[in-house]
């Protein structure tokens, strides 16, 4: 039986890549192939890009009413089509379903944000600034951009760029996760019932060499990208050097310090989404919990229990609350920092690397695992794992818990859970990541506000959506005016 192959999407049409190499897409929870993607060419980019330039000047005169038009009817399209989304994502992507449907929802959410682009957008006026002299502030779009995206949330991040990039005037191309092309895929079908002018918006599927293309074409007017932060800082070098606008959002190490006020019945439920929801595959994940003073011991054993309870499974189940890692080689990656854990002296107090799933047995599952006696020099307290590993670093007071924070090689969350608002404000206002949960183990910002790290965890100046997104995507033309 053959599996079904992934097209681009340019200028309107479903067609085929000019490459001649293709990977596999897998199910992580059967561990079975469910798909081919082709890994295209700099030439398929050149193809989208000619479209969407094509396409900017109409789409650039159209009134931005106009424009925001089609986002509600596409808003609409989502919202028809949601459980198919969440499912396709589910499937490709592994993580629980009710996770899979948040992500749709956020998605949503960008493109209702980006509909007020009338509000967002307005220009500025002063009049007066001489004797019979006025000046305008007015933003317009560029051009054509791109989205290069991650594969662990293969719905939502592309849709924190592009309902901006469109409702502004621009045209734009995504490149998926080439382990996760089945989603996009599945959302430029539904995009395609609403009517958008032909090469509006396009979709390259590949690797390297599209990356590689985006970020050298001479058309391309800004990228905008999520993932790891050694590509985050090729990609915000390549985009500097060739002038191109850039935000370029990295990887993570994100610490989770429990003050001996805490609530620790009342926080319990979040604190175990913070650090297995996804399988510990996102960003804004929490990494290193920290107990601090002699909350530790009471901690720990809650924490073990409560991860003992965590249902693994097929995300499909609506009973899974964690699914798989995305890969055979990601599950490894994260064996082997487990490994490293043991051997640098950590405790391991729950240990998931023999984790198995009945039912399920070439699934790519990695069990809760929880180090405990973690010293800030470990290996597992430093690197991004990017998996449900997590490391206890216990702290006397909170100056030890705000520099294990400033000391991490990222900037991207940090959360406390304090029952003392002095204890709290003196936390956000030292710590350096731009992203701060209190009483909260994942700081999510919703649509309308941006989103971004700090330090390592983001390269670039403009964050993900919110207001100030349209900065990004727009160039403001002023005009000084007097008339005789």
């Amino acid at each position: 039986m053959s599996l079904p192959m992934m097209k681009n999407y340019i200028n309107g049409d479903w067609v085929d890549s000019n490459t001649a190499t293709y990977g596999d897409v897998w199910n992580p929870a059967k561990g079975e192939k469910i798909a081919q993607v082709p890994y295209g060419t700099k030439e398929d980019v050149d193809a989208a890009v000619k479209a969407a330039k094509k396409a900017y000047w109409e789409w650039r005169t159209t009134p931005p009413l106009s424009r925001a038009r089609y986002l509600f009817r596409l808003k609409d399209a989502f919202e028809e089509n949601f459980e198919e989304i969440a499912e396709v994502l589910t499937t490709e992507q592994g993580k629980a379903i009710d996770e899979s449907r948040g992500e749709v929802r956020r998605m949503i959410e960008n493109v209702e944000h980006a509909t007020g682009v009338t509000t967002l957008m307005c220009g500025y006026t002063l009049e007066d600034i001489a004797k019979d002299i006025d000046c305008y502030g007015h933003r317009q779009p560029m051009g054509v951009f791109a989205a290069i995206v991650p594969y662990n949330f293969p719905a939502m991040v592309a849709w924190w760029f592009l309902p901006y990039a469109l409702v502004s005037g621009n045209t734009y191309i995504v490149k998926p996760s080439e382990q996760v092309p089945m989603t996009q895929t599945k959302i430029f079908e539904i995009m395609e019932e609403i009517g958008l002018p032909e090469g509006v918006v396009n979709m390259v599927h590949g690797a390297h060499d599209v990356v590689n293309g985006l970020l050298d074409h001479p058309d391309i007017e800004g990228i905008s990208f999520v993932g790891a932060s050694p590509t985050a800082k090729y990609i915000y070098q390549q985009c500097c050097a060739t002038g191109k606008r850039v935000q370029a959002l990295g990887g993570a190490k994100n610490i989770v310090a429990i003050m001996p006020d805490a609530d620790i019945e009342q926080g319990m439920p979040s604190l175990t989404t913070s650090f297995f929801g996804c399988a510990g595959q996102r960003c804004l994940s929490g990494s290193v919990l920290v107990p601090v003073g002699d909350v530790a011991d009471e901690l720990v054993e809650k924490f073990v229990a409560a991860a003992k309870d965590i249902k693994v499974g097929n995300g499909l189940d609506e009973q899974t609350f964690m699914g798989p890692v995305i890969s055979a080689a990601h599950k490894q990656r994260v064996l082997d920092y487990i490994e490293k854990g043991i051997q640098e002296g950590a405790k391991l107090v729950l240990d998931g690397r023999d984790f198995k799933v009945e039912g399920y047995p070439k699934g790519f599952f990695v069990g809760p695992t929880i180090f405990d006696n973690v010293t800030p020099d470990m290996t597992i307290a430093s690197e991004e794992i990017f998996g449900p590993v997590v490391s206890i670093v216990r702290a006397k007071n909170l100056d030890e818990v705000i520099s294990l924070v400033n000391t991490r090689n990222y900037a991207n969350a940090s959360c406390i859970y304090t029952s003392s608002g002095a204890t709290a404000r003196e936390f956000k206002y030292r710590v350096k990541p731009s992203m701060v949960g209190i009483n909260i183990g994942i700081a999510a910002p919703m649509s309308f506000f941006p989103f971004g790290g700090a330090g390592n965890s983001m390269f670039g100046d403009t964050k993900g959506h919110g207001q100030e997104i349209f900065n990004f995507f727009t160039d403001t033309k002023v005009v000084i005016e007097r008339w005789f």
